[in-house]
């Protein structure tokens, strides 16, 4: 395996190093010089470093020894032997798992270890470790550079107990496709107790539709929070306290409410699931020669569902859906289902007064469009994401029922 630092490649790979290492220590020690010294190792007259040295053993290696020496010594038996390696029994990695990584590692830029072994799971259902990964990169010349040290992360948060409780949300401008100079934002959002990603998207630009595209989706997908945690952009915050944002006044419409990051280093589930995508997509889509975002999004669900349930968070110690599921079956979730609103695609659209005509028109797009509403009437133009428009008679109003006097949506 080639050394990180010097390049340099020793004869046999990592595990057969290993047996060859057991089958040193049983060729090169008789079994009395081995108890002995694990005795005087077990009685403290020998201490750690020098029974590696006189055995030419690792740490790790000698406490499995010890270990096995301590539990013969409890129990009537012949006297006790190291016993013999059985060798190299990893199963021959399939020649479809080997393409797969060269593909996802000789890209530029290449993908990330801990990627490369998730596609083999999610394409080859082959299970592969990060590690198992670096060492078959270093063997085979495709190893990333040696990274730069990275700065400590501040202090982290303490999590919700229960599902629904609180997700973040934030968007992260990056260079997600190859040989773009151009950013794109990503809106990413996550449950904070069982970190499952209730949402991850690319958009053109960070407006206020993008968000109304990307909410309701989560929410019918998922169900409704209680909080959503944000920072202080203009499309979450004004400089009132008492007023609300278009985004803040459709989420209260459904009994959401905002809650504020007080610094950027808060919002640290949030900015480490940032992290994950900007390491993972840029060298997929490289790999994959996506260029586009239309076609980008599909896969971004596919990697996305693949993570919440077949990825072990290392702080969960359990995959985001795990934690979810059995949040759920504990009783521990604040989720509400997302309603059947007769408001619903109203609520989720940019909304402006306006006034009719003395001609009995009003302006939609480039055209103007006659309805059935007396001049000098005010009305409601509803633009929706999908791009289409609609006029009401009235803003939504959880008491009455929606007046539609046009819509140019299609059938």
């Amino acid at each position: 395996m080639p050394d990180e630092k010097t390049g340099r490649a020793d004869q046999f790979p990592p595990i057969l190093r290993v047996f060859e290492k057991h089958q040193q220590l049983i060729h090169r020690h008789a079994p009395s010089f081995i108890r002995h010294v694990l005795e005087r190792f077990r009685q403290h007259t020998l201490d750690a470093p020098q029974a590696c040295s006189e055995l030419g053993l690792s740490r790790s290696r000698l406490y499995a020894l010890a270990t096995a020496y301590n539990a013969a010594r409890a129990r009537p038996q012949p006297l006790w032997a190291p016993g013999t390696s059985g060798g190299d029994h990893a199963a021959t990695w399939p020649q479809p798992v080997l393409d797969l990584l060269k593909k996802r590692l000789a890209c530029t830029p290449p993908c990330p270890y801990s990627f490369a072994a998730s596609e083999a799971l999610r394409l080859h259902h082959f299970k592969l470790d990060r590690a198992q990964v670096r060492r078959w990169a270093l063997e085979n010349n495709l190893a990333h550079a040696f990274p730069p040290q990275k700065v400590l992360a501040a202090v982290r948060r303490w999590q919700r107990a229960q599902i629904g409780e609180l997700w973040q949300l934030d968007a992260s401008p990056h260079r997600w496709f190859p040989h773009s100079k151009l950013s794109f934002p990503m809106l990413n959002m996550l449950d904070d107790c069982s970190r499952l990603f209730t949402g991850s998207k690319i958009y053109e630009r960070e407006l206020l539709l993008s968000y109304f595209d990307f909410l309701p989706a989560a929410f019918l997908a998922h169900g409704r929070p209680l909080q959503i945690y944000v920072d202080y952009h203009s499309i979450f915050f004004t400089n009132d306290p008492d007023a609300l944002t278009q985004l803040g006044w459709a989420l209260k419409f459904y009994d959401i409410s905002f809650l504020y990051a007080p610094t950027p280093q808060a919002k640290g589930k949030i900015e480490r699931a940032h992290q994950y995508w900007q390491g993972r997509l840029p060298a997929y889509f490289a790999s994959e020669k996506i260029t586009e975002i239309e076609i980008a999004n599909p896969e971004i669900d596919a990697l996305r569902a693949h993570r919440n349930t077949r990825e072990i968070h290392r702080e969960l110690r359990q995959t985001p859906q795990r934690a979810w599921d059995q949040a759920r079956q504990e009783k521990r979730s604040a989720l509400r289902p997302a309603p059947r609103c007769p408001w619903w695609d109203y609520v989720w659209s940019v909304r402006t007064i306006i006034k009719v005509g003395s001609d009995g028109r009003v302006p939609i797009g480039t055209q103007r469009l006659r309805i059935q509403t007396p001049p000098g009437t005010k009305v409601v133009l509803c633009l929706h994401p999908s791009g289409h428009q609609s006029v009401l008679v009235a803003p939504p109003d959880p008491k009455q029922k929606p007046a539609l006097l046009f819509t140019n949506r299609p059938k």
